[in-house]
């Protein structure tokens, strides 16, 4: 069993940047985010709404355990790199506040959080592994489907980004960030990227050297929760017309 886990883990397609598996990923989210919300909102009945609001909550719920449980399986988990420090296994783990509790000071930082991760995951994805490799899935189900998901939070559930919920997902953004950094220096690990930039390519690579961009990051992180916040503007604007 071991060695058939290992062997699935590390024999893959390698990800293209912008090849036809990412393109399809893109295409799919666009579609989704769109359409989901608003079929959720003016076709389904409250007991619908919450059993698709249920369905996303697990299916981006169980992408990080699943993941920690086959490199367990496999023999290669490794607390340098399969805790969940990173922002998007964290913000995975926190989503069931959101769409089964409805805990609005958790919703606040998880919109802003993951609609500026947003353009990262699309733009530039973390990965190696090309379709259909279980890393694929995890990968755009962590970062696309958790998006749609809290699209969905705002159309259906009447969740409400503020701006104070901006201020606390700044505030909780660097919390993170001073976490992962003790972390890192106890275990020699590189969680958030703060020690080093991913090995592929990324927006990191137009903020400067370490560790300046991580500096860099913190006016970027504000401008992409700004446009967050224009975001649910103008889908409020679209909702109030409807």
């Amino acid at each position: 069993m071991r060695s058939a886990v290992s062997d699935y883990l590390n024999t893959y397609e390698h990800f293209s940047l912008f090849g036809p598996s990412h393109w399809a990923a893109i295409f799919l989210f666009i579609f989704l985010v769109f359409w989901l919300p608003w079929y959720g909102k003016k076709r389904l009945s409250p007991t619908q709404q919450e059993w698709v609001g249920r369905i996303l909550c697990v299916l981006i719920f169980i992408n990080y355990p699943i993941w920690v449980l086959l490199e367990i399986m496999g023999g290669s988990f490794d607390i340098k790199l399969h805790l969940p420090f990173h922002l998007c296994r964290f913000a995975n783990l926190m989503i069931p506040f959101v769409l089964i509790k409805r805990n609005e000071f958790v919703f606040q930082i998880l919109y802003f959080w993951g609609l500026s991760g947003m353009f990262q995951g699309m733009v530039s994805p973390d990965i190696l592994q090309d379709f259909p490799h279980f890393h694929y899935f995890r990968f755009f189900i962590g970062h696309n489907l958790m998006v749609v998901a809290l699209i969905y939070a705002v159309v259906v559930y009447d969740l409400k980004p503020t701006l104070v919920g901006l201020k606390n997902a700044f505030i909780a953004l660097n919390l993170f960030l001073l976490l992962s950094f003790v972390v890192n220096l106890s275990m020699d690990a590189n969680y958030f990227w703060i020690m080093g930039k991913p090995p592929t390519g990324s927006l990191l690579d137009f903020m400067g050297p370490w560790p300046w961009y991580i500096l860099t990051g913190q006016f970027v992180a504000l401008a992409h929760f700004g446009l967050a916040y224009l975001i649910y503007l103008f889908m409020k604007r679209k909702l109030k017309n409807a």
